[in-house]
């Protein structure tokens, strides 16, 4: 019983415990359309390139409010690039894949700069939720409200437009619109989990939980909350992971998370259940 109970008795799991699950509830929300509209590439190059407006908010003395403020106008630029690229007649992959080097590059260029460039490096790539200060989980619950409230009163004409642009267009939905603010919420999303397992494992986040909910149910308010579900679950365990084992806590979260993934895919009926059975005759 001491083995599920001695980690919540110290403030800085408390803590992390409290920020993972203010992340799970913004990444499946916005998750959700991440899985159903193939957005997973721009979801890991917002990821990546918040590390240029993180950087240059850490090299000018800022704090961590600052940190996470200068990642969120980074990735939130870089969705609007995108969408701007996009329609000036450039291939959206196209669009990302330069955004992402470019802007990457640059966040590690600023970076080098400074006297411990390795383990400042380190710590923006994967994270570090044990040492969240109360300041970045502010941060963290006002991106996710922001996030989750504009979803909700926005939620329709996301899905309408996810499902039917050009239905959605002669409707008069503003459809470059919509789909420019859904790239935003993937960046202030992606930004709220870059302090929680940095920006290299912040796809996973973001992908991984709605990926697994998809498989279990199909309407998407369901796919958010039954996400969520996963999302915090693979935030405890992955906690637990790494109080127990002494293993980083951004990878234990997102290796949990892929494996709920990889458990339900073999199980789900839309997944390899179908297969297996067809394989062993049963």
């Amino acid at each position: 019983m001491d083995w599920l109970t001695d980690p919540w008795q110290f403030e800085f799991m408390q803590r992390a415990l409290l920020a993972g699950a203010l992340v799970a509830l913004a990444c499946s929300v916005v998750g959700a359309f991440v899985v159903i509209k193939g957005l997973a590439f721009l979801t890991d190059a917002v990821a990546h390139t918040s590390l240029a407006g993180a950087a240059i908010a850490f090299l000018a003395g800022g704090g961590s409010i600052l940190i996470s403020l200068g990642a969120a106008v980074a990735a939130g630029l870089t969705a609007v690039g995108v969408s701007a690229l996009t329609r000036a007649r450039l291939r959206e992959d196209t669009a990302i894949g330069i955004l992402f080097a470019a802007l990457f590059a640059f966040g590690i260029l600023l970076i080098s700069r400074a006297r411990n460039y390795t383990l400042e490096l380190s710590s923006f790539l994967v994270g570090n939720i044990l040492t969240v200060p109360t300041e970045d989980i502010i941060v963290m619950a006002i991106l996710s409200i922001v996030v989750v409230v504009v979803m909700a009163i926005f939620y329709r004409e996301m899905l309408f437009v996810a499902y039917d642009p050009t239905m959605a267009a002669a409707a008069g939905v503003p459809v470059a619109l919509v789909q420019t603010g859904l790239m935003v919420l993937v960046a202030l999303a992606a930004v709220a989990a870059f302090r929680l397992v940095g920006v290299a494992l912040v796809m996973a986040m973001l992908v991984a939980t709605a990926a697994t909910a998809a498989l279990v149910v199909r309407r998407v308010p369901l796919i958010m909350l039954v996400g969520a579900v996963f999302g915090v679950l693979s935030v405890v365990i992955g906690l637990y992971a790494s109080f127990h084992a002494d293993v980083a806590s951004g990878p234990a979260i997102v290796v949990t998370s892929a494996l709920f993934f990889l458990i339900v895919f073999t199980l789900s009926p839309r997944g390899l259940a179908p297969s297996l059975r067809r394989i062993f005759g049963t």
